[in-house]
């Protein structure tokens, strides 16, 4: 059966997934109207929503209860435009006539056309599973240059309801990801990232319900942007009671010229409702990206270890071979050296953009390094950013134009580097061909591809500074997809100084995210919860690093450091050499329970069995055919305080599940009174529990 429908009479269109609906029309004047987006609907049903109007009240206000689909300037609209032009002659209102549609059996294209000037307008929707995602493209089929001052990727409505709540996220380098809920002030809020990447602050997607919904039960109306770039999304609650939301790619100020002939596209915003709360909501977009934005999703991702917070910056071949040993000996399957292996790089001041080995600290190259990680059985990766070049390297100094400047202005620097270019093609040809002659000629498995600063000076004397914020972003993603075509082996971290450029766009091109410089188990709880909202375990690398944490100085036993970690991509990071031999032997106990477990975290549905910022006791689940893993984090709390055992969830109340002890459990009892664990004392305690359906 098709999941696009159309009904000509009332020029009504409806895409059904398996538990939604979404319906928009075309009303007399050729514009797109909303129509429905919540619980399934048939399209005669869909038809009565549509049929509904209520008059406006005042010429003030606009007329109509029915929202634009696509909201453009022009006419009596008054709200945010997702569309803004404005032409040669100064025109910037826009009026549109029906160019007819196409649609496959999962997908939509409405083609609209301006009444008078040459630019043609399609709307895309594409049903993938419970998400509905849409994108727009602009053409211009005439001669002049048509200035675009926002070009959105798509606007959602919130039906009428009586509250309305926006969930999204707050936080900053090492402390991403963090929750907010909070009911929405009637006017605009507009959360925007202006740093070329998604950003530590706010990451781009939000979730909108009524005010109502829990973990567990309530609608919830979500959209995700799948842009690794600068990026805005405006949601708007008017004095009568209507919410929508607006979001692509560029922020404020920044706009681009669509030339003669040319088709500016938009990434996907991608929309998704449930009805079963938060936790339905995050373990449906887990199975969205799973099955259609990951590259390899049926993979497990590797352990991972990495020697940063072993050498720093002070890297050899010596130093790196006997770590890759220890690595082995504690079961990793992944060996990245990290930053210091190239050009003149024993700081961050110096070196970047010089990507070749430093031939005293590698003098035969990196592949006797490569051949000795290979020999233990792991693979062999390592760090780079290509992105970024230090003033004081050769690169800089042969291609001083080469980066992101405006005339006449000085050149900010961030971490004593500054951003290149890569909205131009022999910039980022350049990138693509050292990339493509690492990895070929030094048998590179994985790099951890890196951004450690935001645009500043975003210019480009002699080319559409405007475009830049675009286009290098562009240029990113192609680069990516070209290595990975062309080695298909190879595996990608992505990481910016830690989460600073999640989003669904560089999840398709990467095969997990740094979701945060912070290996800080307790704030790592936090960290993960909100990455999880939106983002697979599968997608999110998590170390085990040393104590005292080298971020945060916390001291925390090493137990619960690894069960934190084992929530996402376990990898491991510390100071192997300085390990005692009793924590080496945990270490590895801890690994191998790891890699049993692995497939249950990596591809199982995951549940949030309490909140880390209301509960001291907090706790994760896991289930996968059957199988079920528990993690159990308790945070230092009153000694002797009462802690209530987290009730679990996902489970079948008629059946039973033996632990790893042997005893069996009723699945009701499970679920309704949960997991009695042993956390003693009243600092930190973890445990991790193990369940199978008998």
């Amino acid at each position: 059966m098709s999941l696009v429908e159309h009904d000509p009479a009332h020029r009504l269109w409806l895409l059904r997934t398996p538990d939604s609906s979404y319906a928009f029309r075309l009303d007399a004047d050729d514009r797109p109207r909303h129509v429905h987006w919540g619980p399934p609907l048939t399209l005669s049903q869909a038809t009565q929503v549509a049929a509904r109007r209520n008059p406006a009240d005042s010429s003030f206000d606009e007329p109509g209860d029915e929202r634009q689909e696509f909201p453009a300037e022009g006419g009596a609209f008054f709200g945010v435009a997702a569309l803004a032009v404005r032409y040669e002659d100064g025109t910037s209102a826009l009026e549109w006539r029906y160019d007819g549609h196409t649609s496959t059996e999962d997908s939509l294209v409405v083609r609209l056309a301006d009444r008078h000037y040459p630019l043609e307008l399609s709307l895309h929707y594409r049903v993938r599973g419970d998400v509905v995602e849409r994108w727009t493209s602009l053409r211009n089929t005439g001669e002049a240059p048509i200035s675009l001052l926002r070009t959105d990727s798509a606007s959602w409505t919130l039906p009428r309801r009586a509250g309305a709540r926006l969930t999204r996220t707050s936080g900053a380098w090492s402390a991403e990801y963090g929750v907010l809920r909070e009911a929405v002030p009637v006017g605009e809020t507009t959360l925007t990232s202006r740093r070329g990447v998604s950003s530590h602050q706010v990451n781009p997607w939000v979730m909108l319900d009524a005010g109502d919904a829990t973990e567990t039960a309530g609608e919830v109306w979500s959209t995700a942007l799948a842009w690794s770039g600068s990026w805005r999304i405006t949601v708007e609650h008017t004095h009568t009671g209507r919410v929508t939301w607006t979001g692509g790619f560029g922020h404020d100020h920044v706009g681009w010229r669509l030339l003669r002939g040319e088709t500016w596209e938009t990434p996907v915003f991608a929309g998704l409702y449930a009805a079963d709360g938060f936790g339905g909501t995050s373990r449906r977009w887990h199975a969205y990206v799973r099955e259609f934005i990951q590259p390899y999703p049926e993979e497990l991702r590797p352990i991972v270890y990495n020697s940063w917070e072993a050498t720093g910056w002070d890297v050899d071949e010596r130093t790196e071979t006997s770590l890759a040993e220890a690595a082995a000996r504690l079961g990793a399957e992944l060996f990245v050296m990290d930053d210091g292996w190239f050009g003149a790089r024993t700081g961050d001041t110096a070196g970047l953009g010089d990507w070749t080995p430093n031939e005293q600290r590698f003098p035969a190259g990196l592949r006797p390094l490569a051949d000795a990680v290979h020999a233990h059985g792991m693979k062999f990766g390592l760090w780079v950013e290509p992105e970024m070049v230090n003033p004081d390297s050769d690169l800089y100094r042969a291609h001083p134009d080469w980066v992101l400047h405006m005339a006449n202005r000085s050149r900010t620097t961030l971490r004593n580097q500054l951003v290149l270019n890569f909205a131009r093609a022999d910039v980022a040809d350049w990138a693509h061909k050292w990339l493509d002659r690492l990895v070929g000629e030094h048998g590179i498995d994985y790099l951890k591809w890196d951004m450690n600063r935001a645009f500043t000076e975003a210019g480009w004397p002699g080319g559409e500074a405007g475009r830049v914020w675009v286009d290098h972003v562009r240029a990113v993603h192609t680069i990516l997809d070209r290595l990975r075509a062309d080695h298909p082996a190879l595996r990608i971290q992505g990481c910016a100084g830690g989460g600073g450029r999640t989003d669904l766009g560089i999840l398709a091109r990467t095969d997990e995210i740094w979701a945060s410089d912070n290996t800080d188990a307790a704030d790592r709880i936090t960290i993960q919860h909100g990455y999880g909202q939106i983002y697979p375990a599968g997608t999110m690398s998590a170390w085990v690093t040393d104590s005292p944490n080298p971020t945060t100085g916390r001291e925390a036993p090493l137990s619960f450091r690894f069960h934190v970690a084992m929530a996402g991509v376990l990898g491991l990071g510390g100071d192997l050499p300085r390990w005692s031999a009793a924590e080496l032997s945990e270490a590895a106990e801890l690994v191998a329970l790891y890699k049993e477990i692995r497939p249950v975290v990596q591809h199982g549905e995951l549940y949030r069995l309490a909140d880390p910022a209301t509960s001291a006791l907090t706790a994760v689940q896991y289930v996968l055919d059957g199988s079920v893993v528990v993690f159990f984090w308790r945070r230092p709390t009153e000694f002797a305080r009462p802690v209530t055992p987290p009730r679990l969830a996902g489970l079948d109340p008629s059946a039973r599940y033996r632990d790893s002890g042997g005893v069996v459990h009723d699945g009701a009892v499970l679920l309704s009174h949960g997991l009695d664990v042993d956390l003693p004392g009243s600092g930190y305690a973890s445990a991790v529990a193990r369940l199978t359906r008998v």
